[in-house]
């Protein structure tokens, strides 16, 4: 019996083809690894200038990733305006918020003041005007890209 080599039931010559293939892959890796750094970054953020909010703007290649959606805040029933209620997003001391999308691949977050909500509608007394584009699945990804000090 060989000591270098543990009992696998499995001959020496594949044991050495498994192990040439570990030690090969993690070589594999490299290229791609240095490829992705190299690759423009998924979000740029810019101040807006009297804020404390940025503008955030994502590659395509981004938005696809986090399946970004929207929907348009409307006028509803009695006029209140209205967004769909996925939009809304909550911080962490419990003030409301949508993201809107002024411009292709361009998110801005804009203060909301929720009334209430109605099924899959939140009737707000202040927010974006009717019309507006609001996200509607990827706000928290947009939210920890806002929020992300090493940009």
């Amino acid at each position: 019996m060989n000591p270098i080599i543990p009992r696998t039931g499995r001959s020496a010559p594949a044991l050495i083809a498994v192990l040439s293939v570990a030690l090969f892959l993690p070589g594999c890796a490299q290229p791609r690894l240095e490829a992705e750094s190299a690759a423009e970054a998924p979000a740029t953020l810019e101040e807006i200038t009297g804020t404390d909010l940025q503008r955030v703007t994502l590659t395509e290649h981004a938005i696809e990733r986090i399946g970004l959606k929207t929907a348009t805040a409307a006028t509803g029933p009695q006029g209140k305006l209205t967004v769909p209620y996925a939009a809304v997003l909550y911080d962490s001391q419990g003030r409301t918020w949508v993201y809107t999308n002024p411009e292709s691949r361009v998110y801005v977050r804009q203060a909301i003041t929720v009334e209430r909500i109605a099924g899959e509608a939140a009737l707000l007394t202040a927010g974006p005007p009717a019309g507006t584009i609001v996200v509607t699945l990827g706000a928290e990804e947009l939210f920890g890209a806002e929020l992300d000090t090493a940009h």
